[in-house]
């Protein structure tokens, strides 16, 4: 197969996800809805949070931190998409591609770390609350975000500095509708198995402990809460654990999906679709289920609007 030099002046073309014909029209429009309603909760939610006192809380500063990583996140891949659909050219930069792998790969990474986090803040605020003001200091609190944001960043670099020296065959033809790993191995000129060994080792620290470790605390928390609770206090724990875990399940899930599947059982237009629940659907729901809809986000709205 031939081989192509890459350098920065190179391109590569995204073949993207609007590929049906007549409907890609009504798909343009409802992603960019989606879009749309994603940023500006994600942005109320933040600013919420900054400006009301009443939410400086660990658990606030954790989710006021989810908040400002979803609107970038779901800003790194749509505005190219949209952009190149309006422009019917599906094209991006050598460098481009390379910028938006490592950007999504430190928020993604970030995002799964940072969820961890917020279901020990949960776990421990409801089975040691006594004890929450030591094991949930401002200290600690700074400690988890910078943690996750160091060791993502690291991850994220080590990942696109390995891949965008590999040597990409003369075909530059992404089948995704943004670069990530995963869909630029095909393109990749030599064996990437040895390789594939280091994207499941990373996927098993940052996706899968954190999701085993939610599972874990969230099992916990309903335990304790039977064991204290009248039937409305359980109902209301049961309620917001199980909306927690789906949108949990749904981010990590399809993650591990993309990232731990062996390269003999990818396809191509199966992980485009799964793609869009991690890098669409959840930054859309996520200030939705964690905090637009709580007492105390409500009432920190109502007071703003009132002012």
């Amino acid at each position: 197969m031939k081989t192509e030099n890459q350098s920065c002046g190179a391109e590569f073309i995204l073949l993207g996800l609007f590929q049906f014909g007549r409907m890609n029209i009504v798909l343009f429009l409802a992603i960019t809805v989606l879009f749309s309603v994603a940023v500006t909760g994600n942005v109320i939610l933040t600013y919420l949070i900054k400006l009301d006192t009443r939410l400086h809380t660990p658990m606030y500063f954790l989710l006021s931190q989810l908040s400002f990583i979803d609107m970038i996140y779901i800003s790194t891949t749509i505005p190219k998409m949209v952009a190149n659909f309006i422009s019917n050219n599906k094209t991006i930069t050598f460098v481009g591609c390379a910028i938006q792998t490592f950007v999504f790969l430190l928020l993604g990474g970030t995002e799964a770390l940072l969820l961890g986090f917020m279901s020990y803040d949960r776990y421990v605020a409801i089975c040691h609350p006594l004890h929450y003001p030591v094991l949930m200091s401002k200290t600690i609190c700074l400690s988890m975000v910078t943690s996750a944001w160091a060791s993502s960043s690291f991850n994220a670099l080590m990942h696109t500095l390995y891949v965008f020296q590999l040597p990409f065959c003369s075909s530059r033809l992404i089948n995704h509708f943004f670069c990530e790993v995963p869909s630029l191995l095909p393109l990749v000129c030599q064996d990437t198995s040895h390789y594939e060994y280091t994207i499941l080792l990373s996927g098993f620290i940052i996706l899968l402990i954190p999701f085993l470790a939610i599972i874990a605390s969230y099992a916990r928390v309903l335990t304790v809460v039977y064991q204290m609770s009248s039937g409305r206090g359980q109902k209301k724990a049961v309620s917001t654990c199980s909306s927690h875990l789906i949108v949990a399940s749904l981010f990590y899930g399809t993650s591990i999906s993309t990232y731990m599947r062996p390269h003999s059982l990818r396809n191509s237009k199966q992980e485009k679709v799964v793609a869009v629940f991690y890098s669409m659907i959840t930054p859309l729901l996520n200030p939705f289920i964690y905090s637009l809809r709580t007492k105390e986000v409500l009432g920190a709205l109502k007071r703003l609007m009132g002012k």
